[in-house]
């Protein structure tokens, strides 16, 4: 294991992969997860709650450097969250509370499902979930899989973004994946498209287990996320759940753009 700035890096060899997670802080145990989104994303709201908690983020199967050993192998929430309590287990901290945003709420949500022991709160953040719409609500993710393998890059971006309901202007979507760009982001974007996004929201979750568990469960929104698919999916499935929904500050992805004012919430939430 090596220290750098108070940050534990350290690989954990899972079967079909070697996982890539950091840990810091100290205090009660908080696992920071996304799908397609790595730990370096997640750095800044881990820094601030490391102040008084242990804070786990990872880099996802097949992203940046939790490498597989078939590259082809696609991703699946129960693998990911397989992945994520195997490193729950072995760092032996007691339950604890899982954040997870997007793909990553998913994997969280299949967690609880499969090893809630691990879990003490439950924090979907906006889980792209096509089974809990109506069928006119849902997207067409084999659509995004097909324009990317047939080398549209922008094309795809494009109609994630129009699935998405969320407005993305033409120069900021070129500037962002057009041109000379680095070649890890590129290899987790192929990835995510061709091996992850399809069994991602297509996952059924199993709404009785969810129902009964001793797990709390949280269905964040961001409260800018009005009318997009992650806000309608969210709230269809808080009303399968039976639960509220929790508005959170931002967007989609509020802790990054805004971590300090996106942590004074989860810490309210977290109570």
């Amino acid at each position: 294991m090596t220290q750098t700035s108070s940050v534990a890096t350290n690989t954990l060899d899972v079967p079909g992969a070697r996982l890539h997670y950091e840990v810091r802080g100290s205090g009660p145990l908080i696992a920071l997860v996304g799908a397609p989104m790595d730990a370096a994303a997640f750095a800044p709201l881990a820094d601030l709650l490391a102040t008084d908690h242990t804070v786990l983020t990872m880099d996802p199967r097949g992203h940046k450097s939790s490498v597989l050993d078939d590259p082809e192998q696609d991703s699946t929430p129960a693998l990911r969250a397989d992945d994520l309590a195997r490193i729950l287990a072995h760092l032996d901290a007691g339950p604890a509370v899982v954040f997870g945003s997007s793909g990553g709420a998913v994997t969280t949500l299949a967690l609880v499902q499969a090893r809630p022991e691990l879990v003490s709160t439950a924090i979907a953040h906006e889980p792209p979930l096509n089974v809990v719409l109506d069928n006119e609500m849902r997207t067409s993710t084999a659509d995004l899989a097909a324009t990317y393998a047939s080398g549209d890059v922008l094309g795809a971006w494009r109609k994630f973004f129009a699935d998405a309901n969320m407005e993305m202007p033409e120069p900021v979507l070129e500037q962002m994946f057009g041109g000379d760009r680095d070649p890890a982001q590129v290899a987790s974007e192929r990835f995510w498209f061709l091996h992850e996004i399809d069994g991602t929201v297509w996952w059924k979750p199993d709404l009785e287990v969810l129902r009964a568990t001793p797990v709390r469960l949280v269905a964040g929104i961001g409260a800018d996320s009005t009318d997009q698919f992650c806000d309608h999916t969210t709230r269809a499935l808080a009303a399968r759940l039976g639960v509220e929904p929790t508005l959170f500050p931002g967007g989609h992805i509020g802790f990054v753009d805004d971590p300090a004012t996106f942590v004074v919430r989860l810490r309210e939430v977290l109570g």
